[in-house]
């Protein structure tokens, strides 16, 4: 079955330029249709469906600007790239914040009016695959956001409230906690509950990409810009235009490009490598690590502003060894999950062996314990797993001999998880929280500074 053609509508009072936008579309396989006017584009619009619309925004009866106001105003679809000869960068900001999604000057050569629009082109069907994938999800019945995050803990509730907090605001986030412990699905909670959850939410890996390739991977490249830029690329804070974007790993971002992310933070705008004109963009930004930023800052390794910039609000994952009551709704949720996998019947867990990973440290956190379900459901084929059935990569530590012999972090540890408790149960009330747990109202509220609890 032949792929159907993407619908371009050209809006121009030139006659001579839309010719030549119909030859140069048509033949690179766009379906076109022309407009004089920005009125007789409104009534296009409204009468036909198209996935791309080229509008000046000089023009009389109603010039660019107005069109795309009077589009919102009507809910009509379709991507718009505006035209100008008299372009200027605020011009291209106002375009921007009424709807358009790019901006190119008159005048333009046929390769960048098609370069333009296969950027269009391929944002769209970032777009579209995301909007499928999201039917699928609610197809399936699977709960979404906050609700797919598997616990019991009140340390967790109180996490997860945060969160909500959070995802009804476009303020960058910093998700910290150790290897494993969930800090994509965090961020994805906070796309999925937030404005933004029609948009696209990507994700990208900092120690994953050469520091050489990461500038293009982030902003982009315009076409000739280094040896094998043969074609423009418009990198993933442009994909995620509008949506969120995670950069994970974020304490091994190359120090020399933490002053262009930190432009974007600011400034809201990208300059791709070798493009001397700034973009705008609309992202929200989620960053996630394992290291300690504030001792990477210390060290020189991480800038001070760029930190502060990205933890407007701070989400601190607590590690499974810290969450013990979390172990058996993980386990309830993931073995069934691997069971059918695997392609076989959903076994037992006896008291005993339950026991044994409650006890496990889970240095690993919710990921090693993912792994040890997996590897004793393909090495234990009973209806039953006893503990003898359960291999684990690090044997539980004895009792009174704790792998960690820091009293002091011991210490701190049970602290902030009962300061967590007693405000999930006082439902944030200080005063109360304090009463419960026999101390002062003023030491309390130290505690919650030192912890960074009072998100």
């Amino acid at each position: 079955m032949a792929k159907a053609k993407r619908q371009v509508l050209v809006i121009d009072d030139e006659a001579a330029l839309r010719h030549m936008l119909r030859l140069v579309l048509e033949r690179d396989g766009f379906a076109v249709s022309e407009a004089a006017s920005g009125r007789a584009g409104i009534d296009r619009l409204q009468a036909a469906t198209f996935d791309f619309i080229l509008c000046d925004i000089r023009m009389p009866e109603l010039d660019g600007l107005g069109f795309l106001k009077e589009k919102t105003h009507h809910k009509l679809g379709g991507t718009v790239i505006m035209m100008s000869a008299y372009g200027t960068i605020d011009t291209a900001v106002e375009c921007m914040k009424q709807g358009a999604y790019d901006y190119i000057s008159k005048p333009f050569r046929p390769d960048e009016i098609l370069l333009t629009v296969r950027k269009a082109e391929e944002r769209l069907q970032l777009r579209q695959e995301n909007v499928q994938l999201r039917d699928d999800l609610r197809r399936s019945g699977r709960p979404q956001g906050t609700a797919a995050i598997v616990h019991c803990s009140a340390v967790m509730d109180v996490l997860l409230e945060t969160v909500r907090k959070a995802a009804a605001t476009s303020v960058p986030v910093l998700v910290t906690g150790e290897t494993g412990t969930g800090k994509e699905l965090i961020a994805r909670a906070l796309h999925v509950e937030s404005p933004r959850r029609d948009q696209a939410f990507l994700a990208v890996n900092c120690s994953a990409i050469p520091a050489g390739l990461l500038e293009s991977e982030l902003f982009g490249h315009a076409r000739g810009a280094f040896t094998g830029a043969d074609r423009e690329r418009i990198g993933l804070f442009g994909a995620a235009n509008g949506g969120t974007l995670l950069l994970d790993e974020i304490g091994d971002l190359p120090l020399e490009l933490q002053p262009k992310l930190l432009r974007v933070l600011q400034e809201g705008e990208i300059r791709r490598v070798g493009d001397n004109h700034a973009q705008p963009v609309n992202v929200r930004v989620v960053a996630a690590t394992a290291r300690d930023l504030r001792q990477a800052v210390a060290q020189g390794r991480f800038r001070e502003d760029l930190f502060y910039r990205l933890a407007v609000v701070t989400l601190e994952l607590p590690p499974l060894r810290r969450r013990v009551e979390d172990i058996a709704p993980l386990v309830g949720h993931y073995l069934p999950l691997l069971a059918t996998r695997l392609g076989r019947p959903v076994p037992q867990l006896s008291a005993a062996a339950m026991q044994l990973l409650e006890k496990h440290t889970w240095p690993g956190n919710v990921r090693e314990l993912v792994n040890v379900l997996e590897k004793t459901l393909v090495l234990c084929r009973e209806e039953k797993i006893d503990a003898s059935d359960i291999v684990l990569t690090q044997k539980p530590a004895a009792a009174g001999a704790p792998a960690d012999l820091s009293l002091k972090r011991a210490v701190a540890e049970i602290e902030r998880d009962f300061i967590c408790r007693a405000l999930a149960a006082t439902s944030g009330n200080r005063t109360q929280a304090a009463k419960l747990l026999e101390i002062s109202l003023r030491n309390l509220l130290y505690k919650i500074k030192e912890y960074g609890l009072h998100n």
